[in-house]
């Protein structure tokens, strides 16, 4: 099993990036996907959750409106877009697939906002 994220970086505070992540090793259209991230000091936090069929999305209030969070079941790939950018939005974050009892996680990508 693996889940593989890319596309972190360095942004400015307003700007936009756009976070992937491509599993493998599992039967993809039958997990649910999440974005979680971890800052600096900080608790893993759920960012965003989309259901195995992509058929509901749900989101942490603090993201509500800026990020954007979807699946592609034929590329076994989700993605995160996240707009307006904040500094308080610097974390690392990572890919997370759960089924039942079942649950992976990625390595993480590192997203940094400062000017």
């Amino acid at each position: 099993v693996q889940l593989v994220e890319s596309g972190g970086g360095l942004v400015q505070p307003g700007g936009s990036l756009r976070v992937s992540c491509a599993a493998s090793g599992f039967t993809f259209i039958y997990y649910d996907m999440s974005w979680y991230r971890q800052a600096p000091e900080k608790e893993r936090e759920l960012v965003a959750t989309i259901t195995s069929g992509g058929g509901s999305t749900n989101y942490a209030d603090s993201m509500k409106g800026r990020f954007t969070m979807s699946r592609d079941n034929a590329k076994n790939t989700v993605y995160l877009q996240m707009n307006s950018l904040k500094p308080e939005d610097t974390a690392v974050y990572y890919c997370n697939a759960r089924r039942g009892k079942y649950s992976y996680w990625g390595q993480g990508t590192q997203v940094t906002v400062s000017s």
